[in-house]
Parts: C-alpha cells; sequence; structure tokens
C-alpha cells in the first residue's frame, strides 16, 4: 500500500516545518504540500487526501470557504487550531471538518487524529464537543425519543441486527429508523449520509460523549 499524501495549510512557518519534521519518518503518510493558503495547495497538489488546516489565516479566507472548497473536492479536513476561538471551532463543525486537535497536544496526537480520518474514523475532542454544544446555530433534528435511542446505539459502533436484539424490534425496523434520521438530519442542514456522519451527529447532539 502507498503512502497516503496529505497536504498543512498553515502561516506559522517555525509550526510547519515542526510539523513535517514530525511526519518524515512515516511509512503511511506523506506531506505532500505546506504552505499558507488552500488555493495554493489546490494549485500545486489538488490530489491530497486529507489537508491539515490552521483556521485562522493570514490571508483573511474564512473557515467556511476553506473548507467548503477542499469538502467539494472530496478533501477531508483536520483543523489544526490553538483553540482559543469557540467560534472558528464552530463554524469549522459547521463546514463538515473531520475532526480537531489543538496545537498544544502532543505530535503524535495529531499523527493518530491524521491516521484516523484516513481510516474513516471520527476524531473528536472535548474543545470541539463544548464549542458545539454552546452554538446556538446547531439546528435541532426533531429526532423522537426513539431515533435518539436507535442513533445513540447506531452510531457507537453497534450493527443494526444488535441495535435490534437490544430494542426488541426486527432489524428491518432500526434500518427505517435510521432512515428516517438521515432525513430529519439532512432537513435541519447536518446531513449524515455515512455512519462516521451519525456519529459526529450523535456526539454534537449530546448523544454520545466525545473520544
Amino acid at each position: 500500500m502507498g503512502r497516503h499524501r496529505i497536504g498543512i495549510v498553515d502561516d506559522h512557518s517555525a509550526l510547519l516545518l515542526g510539523v513535517v519534521a514530525a511526519l518524515a519518518d512515516m511509512t503511511d503518510i506523506e506531506v505532500a504540500w505546506c504552505g499558507a493558503s488552500v488555493a495554493g495547495l489546490l494549485a500545486e497538489a489538488p490530489d491530497v487526501a486529507l489537508v491539515v488546516l490552521d483556521l485562522r489565516l493570514a490571508d483573511g479566507t474564512s473557515v467556511t470557504a476553506n473548507v467548503r472548497t477542499l469538502r467539494e473536492r472530496g478533501i477531508d479536513v483536520l483543523a489544526y487550531t490553538s483553540g482559543e476561538a469557540p467560534p472558528l471551532i464552530r463554524e469549522a463543525a459547521r463546514a463538515d471538518i473531520a475532526g480537531l486537535v489543538r496545537k498544544s497536544e502532543p505530535v503524535h496526537r495529531l499523527v493518530d487524529a491524521i491516521r484516523a480520518v484516513l481510516d474513516g474514523q471520527p476524531v473528536e475532542s472535548t474543545d470541539w464537543a463544548a464549542a458545539l454544544d454552546s452554538d446556538p446555530q446547531l439546528a435541532d433534528a426533531g429526532l423522537s425519543p426513539r431515533e435518539r435511542e436507535v442513533l445513540g446505539l447506531y452510531a457507537s459502533g453497534q450493527k443494526a441486527y444488535s441495535v435490534a436484539n437490544e430494542l426488541g424490534v426486527s432489524r428491518d425496523t432500526v434500518i427505517d429508523h435510521v432512515k428516517r434520521i438521515r432525513a430529519k438530519y439532512a432537513r435541519a442542514g447536518r446531513a449524515a449520509p455515512t455512519k462516521v456522519d451519525l456519529y459526529r451527529r450523535a456526539v454534537e447532539d449530546g448523544l454520545l460523549p466525545p473520544e
């Protein structure tokens, strides 16, 4: 298996050098590009699978615009931030980042998060959960008590048949609940097409604790 190509967008040169150096010996991750803007990355390395993104850039671009631009190209986004501005974290979460890591955390935490995202796993944090919990713009999906129960079990990693056994219903009933849950989140502007997305919605709504 080849190395996963990633990009790093941050306008702090010293931090860039440190992260690139920390990733240099990884056999499964290749830093294909690093620099100060999303536009620069897309011009020179548009084929990366993931971007580690500083939420506050000197070029004046917004979090929403940067994340949306990358996600429209199928590129996952991992926020890398000092975390001193919860509004930026809330904005990033609404724009569909895959997770968040504080710059104050050990580099191995960033590496673990990168690998998790590349593997399709959720990357949550207490900072992210707290920011979302206080977000007045996070629309309520209007789930019923039973739908909330199904979501909490299903999004935690259980299979549909396991959820059915625990709740004493059929597997088809669980699948129907999941379809309705996805439809309700979509109507609320918080789409959840994958199981990882459902996990994120469950964390945002307090049905599951952040990892």
